[in-house]
């Protein structure tokens, strides 16, 4: 097992559950992938580099998603309109909110409709979009990652952008502030469909300082993506980890 590994857990996890999460759309999903990824990296042969180390991580955390992932998508577009854009808008919902739980609505709603319009892609051009637009690799470390030529990986990439822009733009406010869906009156709509939820407790903005309404707006979708936040890795995830790593039980079971 390489230590390099063990003491840069913590340091990678963020970026390899915020991959899983944009691949299942799913946060027990993504749980399960995150955690099936390291258990394999610390049985197999780790890279002695940092730099290798977390595209060694995200070659198998792509393998590890698209084996639980069906070979066609599960959300499609047409179903995504159906959920948040079928009905009217409804304001009434969010009218007696505090500023920091619309805040934290407005982020969730964004975060999750952004995901979901991932997941309209097929298993291999949501894995290529997600490595250069949500996680940021270059075109040549994406292509290593999965184990393609760069030619190959860029037709994905391609294909990938063509069908989220053309989506998003006539819809979408990020894309054009002109656009029908904007997300403050959608909110209503989510919650009853449970696309969202609504927080429990005191909210704790995880963006306090990145006021939703001063967000970027672009005509290139992939700029959006690339101003996502890392979704945030649940604490029982990180606690399960450490306690695998510290009692060498990945070790033992591969031995």
């Amino acid at each position: 097992m390489s230590e390099l590994l063990a003491t840069q857990l913590e340091k990678l996890l963020p970026t390899i559950f915020n991959f899983c999460a944009r691949m299942t759309l799913s946060t027990e999903d993504a749980q399960k992938a995150t955690y099936e990824t390291f258990a394999r990296a610390f049985g197999g042969q780790p890279p002695e580099s940092a730099d290798e180390l977390e595209l060694w991580l995200l070659k198998i955390a792509a393998h590890v998603s698209e084996k639980r992932l069906p070979a066609e998508a599960e959300v499609d577009f047409d179903l995504l309109d159906d959920t948040l854009r079928s009905e009217a808008t409804r304001n009434t919902q969010i009218a007696s909110l505090t500023s920091p739980e619309r805040e934290f609505l407005l982020w969730e709603l964004k975060q999750g409709c952004m995901t979901a319009v991932i997941n309209c892609l097929s298993p291999g051009e949501r894995i290529a979009f997600v490595l250069s637009n949500v996680i940021g690799k270059s075109d040549e470390e994406a292509a290593r990652t999965l184990g393609i030529k760069v030619s190959a990986y860029k037709v994905r990439m391609s294909r990938a952008s063509q069908k989220i822009g053309d989506y998003l733009a006539p819809r979408c406010e990020h894309i054009d502030p002109r656009n029908p869906c904007h997300c403050p009156s959608r909110i209503g709509n989510a919650l009853d469909k449970g696309f969202i939820a609504p927080p429990r407790g005191e909210v704790q903005l995880r963006t306090p300082n990145r006021p939703f309404a001063g967000e970027i707006k672009s005509p290139d979708a992939s700029k959006i993506f690339r101003t996502l936040p890392p979704i945030e890795v649940p604490a029982e995830l990180l606690a399960r980890l450490r306690r695998a790593a510290a009692s060498g039980q990945w070790a033992k079971e591969r031995g």
